[in-house]
């Protein structure tokens, strides 16, 4: 209905004329475009987006989870067209003095945080890198991640983040994602961290979706929000134990051998 209407105004405008005969279609362009965004749906979605954040690490399998089986849906149900999402794969991690990255999940973890920010930067278009990482944070939940690089193969993806990572730029990527990950207010005590328009959800993250539909202030509403409760919920969530990775926790369950299979 808005592009007919478009359509409409802009063939009346550029027939009419001035009683000169000359087109009035110069005179009324800029209030024929201005119009034109104000019914445009798209404009508003756009303008309106919510900023959803995750912060997570590659091999917590309550990381994995939430992708695989929470995070997917708004791709299913379409609420990914109000969201802007950014995925930061460092999670738990650490920068030792001498400047080396130790992982909570071992040094295979640090090469599948560094492959998928590579994958974020190379192909940033949110379709594409999330097919990747949802394939990849899959194999971790079948305990099958050594076998990460069939990933490119099975969403169509070029191979150039594993040159991203041999070339050493992938770590100038998870330095940055490390410093925006210390910079989080108040402080991530685990993961999956996920923020929505700079609120931390916290233990409330699986319902994340009820915040995003309380946070859009387009309008209409996305048609997924009339499926999903409004209700956030209150509750002093303090006490309760979360499926997460808490930062600190000692769990290297993964040794140096993965990052001796990469081609070079």
């Amino acid at each position: 209905m808005h592009l007919k209407l478009q359509k409409l105004l802009f063939s009346v405008l550029c027939s009419r004329k001035s009683m000169a005969g000359r087109p009035l279609f110069p005179f009324f362009a800029l209030s024929y475009f201005t119009l034109f965004l104000s019914v445009n749906p798209y404009n508003s979605l756009g303008s309106q987006k919510v900023e959803v954040f995750l912060y997570y690490e590659t091999l917590c399998p309550y990381c994995a989870n939430f992708i695989v089986n929470h995070l997917v849906k708004i791709f299913q149900n379409g609420l990914i067209s109000a969201v802007n999402l950014r995925m930061v794969p460092w999670g738990n991690a650490w920068i030792n003095s001498n400047g080396s990255v130790v992982c909570q999940h071992g040094a295979d973890e640090c090469l599948l945080n560094t492959m998928e920010a590579c994958t974020i930067s190379i192909y940033p278009d949110v379709y594409a890198h999330f097919r990747f990482i949802h394939c990849v944070e899959r194999l971790t939940l079948e305990n099958k991640h050594t076998e990460w690089a069939k990933c490119f193969e099975k969403t169509k993806l070029g191979t150039q983040p594993i040159d991203c990572y041999n070339s050493g730029y992938g770590k100038v990527i998870e330095d940055r994602y490390a410093q925006d990950t210390a910079k989080l207010n108040p402080p991530h005590r685990f993961v999956p961290w996920v923020v929505v328009n700079n609120q931390p959800l916290q233990e409330d993250y699986q319902n994340f979706m009820a915040y995003i539909c309380n946070a859009y202030r387009g309008s209409p509403k996305p048609e997924a929000c009339r499926s999903i409760s409004f209700e956030i919920e209150s509750t002093d969530k303090s006490n309760s134990v979360p499926e997460v990775c808490r930062a600190g926790e000692a769990r290297s369950f993964t040794s140096s051998e993965l990052a001796k299979k990469i081609p070079r």
